[in-house]
């Protein structure tokens, strides 16, 4: 039996390989995006095209979103134009990262059309996504989590957070901060090390090693800060956006912030340095800047 059509919405760095994992795997995919380039690839791959959200909700029972605001998911959602108006959409997925206070509020609107949501965003980056090895935090209602998880473990491992919407986004946030912290701190210490006159690359070596591993020492500095190629694939815009996010829920629940507002300080010079679409692996550059040093790992020695 052939697989019910599926709708996709936001063909991004990570949206784009979600949706050609998808398609890959067998499922019928309908598209969109505002860029008419990327649905065209898309489409080149296997998918069919819709004109807009709403057309995608007119023509599929599931529709997947992977956007990059907060704003954008709520005008993809709720907008004039958007699925809530679609007449076969029954649920909606939305793999962002908009935190839990946006994902409430769309839920509320989609739940008065009769349209369930499970917010449900992703953490492994651009590899992940080609790869189908991505995590996937998802909550909202049990039954129709259930319906949608053998699409959702075709882009890797979905994991039920909770019943209650917006906690999936609460996991995203954690996440997001340690791996914003990890990357920010070993940035500092790696370049700390070459101040000192400790080569790069042993240095990595060692800490993956030993005890101060982390992804940020495993895989961004191997494969993106090393090789200064700083194509990991995550803009430092995005990563902005989910510590404000974190900050915000954070500080609602009267909770102490003070590893997070300093790593908030970090990332924030680095956006007014290097630019919200840089790569994130660019955190960098501001801490060689200030040290004058350049940590070079094409050349041992």
């Amino acid at each position: 039996m052939s697989r019910p059509d599926v709708g996709f919405i936001g063909l991004g760095n990570i949206g784009f390989r979600m949706a050609a994992r998808l398609i890959e795997t067998g499922q019928p995919l309908v598209v969109f995006d505002t860029r008419s380039e990327v649905v065209t690839a898309a489409v080149e791959l296997g998918a069919k095209a819709a004109s807009s959200p709403r057309d995608v909700a007119d023509r599929t029972e599931t529709v997947l979103a992977s956007l990059p605001s907060v704003q954008a998911s709520r005008d993809v959602a709720t907008g004039p134009d958007g699925v809530i108006g679609g007449t076969l959409i029954k649920r909606f997925v939305d793999l962002s990262t908009v935190g839990s206070t946006a994902a409430q509020h769309i839920q509320a609107q989609l739940a008065e059309r009769r349209i369930a949501m499970l917010d449900s965003p992703v953490s492994g980056g651009v590899g992940g996504a080609a790869k189908g090895t991505l995590a996937l935090m998802v909550s909202g209602p049990r039954a129709e989590y259930d319906i949608v998880e053998p699409v959702l473990r075709q882009l890797g491992t979905p994991i039920f957070v909770d019943t209650k919407s917006g906690a999936g986004q609460t996991m995203k946030l954690v996440n997001n901060l340690l791996a914003a912290t990890a990357l920010a701190a070993t940035c500092e210490v790696v370049v700390m090390g070459v101040k000192a006159g400790l080569d790069p690359s042993v240095m990595i070596d060692v800490i993956n090693a030993g005890s101060g591993a982390t992804n940020a020492s495993r895989d961004k500095f191997p494969n993106s800060i090393l090789p200064r190629s700083f194509d990991y694939g995550f803009a430092t815009g995005l990563m902005v956006k989910d510590v404000r996010l974190y900050l915000e829920e954070a500080e609602a629940l009267g909770l102490s912030t003070e590893v997070a507002a300093a790593v908030a300080r970090i990332w924030e010079t680095v956006m007014r340095d290097q630019g919200p679409e840089s790569d994130f692996t660019s955190a960098i550059k501001p801490i060689e800047a200030a040290a004058g040093v350049i940590v070079d790992g094409r050349t041992k020695g």
